[in-house]
């Protein structure tokens, strides 16, 4: 039963720092707050950009549940400035490689796994493919319910292996969110291909342009500290650039 919570960041990346962005994310922010505010690191990714809006980076967290949302907000916002005091080096650096950016909270479905069972799993991929879709107001669950009982069968007979099923919060559940893990570029394209002629996947597709007023999906590479390569978190030994940015002992 996966009762976390998790914030979905998309992040405008300036000129040529998506590399510096995403090692920045990963090594010199993630190990504060794991320790700090038990966020884990769900994935850094890089978008494809020949797939969606360029240059951008998608980072997941995953929180233990609403109450440490709440608690990690008021430990983030407890002063005038919204930020983490304790970050300022942090946040001054990362103004030099992003603009800014568009996140939501997502809950996820029950039986979704957690970046803990999925680094334990092994799951990865050569790529990754992200949908964002809106169904009718009030029916995200039962969508999340059709992709597990229709789309995973259909989707793993491409090699695709579901990473994160979620619906976004403060929203009329109108939104979903589901991320896949694909091995290669070739079953990424295997399953494009076989969208409309594929016997499963056609009903599938047809069934999903039923019950979605909008979909997209695009592709993903993942950061190289990124927990779907590394099948671990982000750690302080992993910082290269501006060392000891986000140690524990710096105020």
């Amino acid at each position: 039963m996966n009762e976390k919570v998790y914030i979905h960041e998309y992040i405008d990346i300036i000129g040529h720092n998506r590399a510096k962005y995403m090692h920045h994310m990963t090594a010199n922010f993630s190990p504060r707050a794991q320790e700090e505010r038990g966020q884990l690191c769900y994935g850094v990714w890089g978008v494809l950009g020949s797939t969606r809006r360029w240059p951008e980076v998608l980072n997941i967290w995953e929180e233990d549940g609403l109450d440490a949302m709440a608690a990690s907000f008021r430990y983030e916002c407890n002063n005038p400035g919204m930020q983490d005091e304790h970050l300022a080096r942090w946040w001054a650096k990362a103004a030099e490689f992003r603009s800014g950016g568009t996140d939501r909270l997502l809950q996820p479905a029950p039986w979704t796994r957690t970046i803990g069972e999925l680094c334990a799993d092994g799951v990865t991929g050569e790529t990754y493919a992200h949908e964002q879709l809106t169904v009718p107001p009030g029916t995200a669950p039962d969508y999340l319910e059709m992709l597990r009982q229709e789309a995973i069968p259909a989707y793993a007979e491409f090699g695709w292996e579901l990473a994160g099923a979620w619906e976004t919060l403060m929203t009329n559940d109108s939104e979903c969110i589901v991320l896949w893990a694909i091995p290669t570029w070739e079953q990424w394209a295997d399953l494009e291909r076989g969208r409309r002629t594929h016997p499963r996947m056609a009903k599938w597709w047809s069934r999903c342009l039923d019950a979605t007023q909008s979909f997209n999906r695009f592709l993903l590479v993942d950061a190289p500290l990124s927990p779907f390569r590394t099948h671990r978190q982000p750690a302080y030994s992993d910082q290269t650039e501006l060392p000891g940015m986000a140690s524990p002992g710096e105020k």
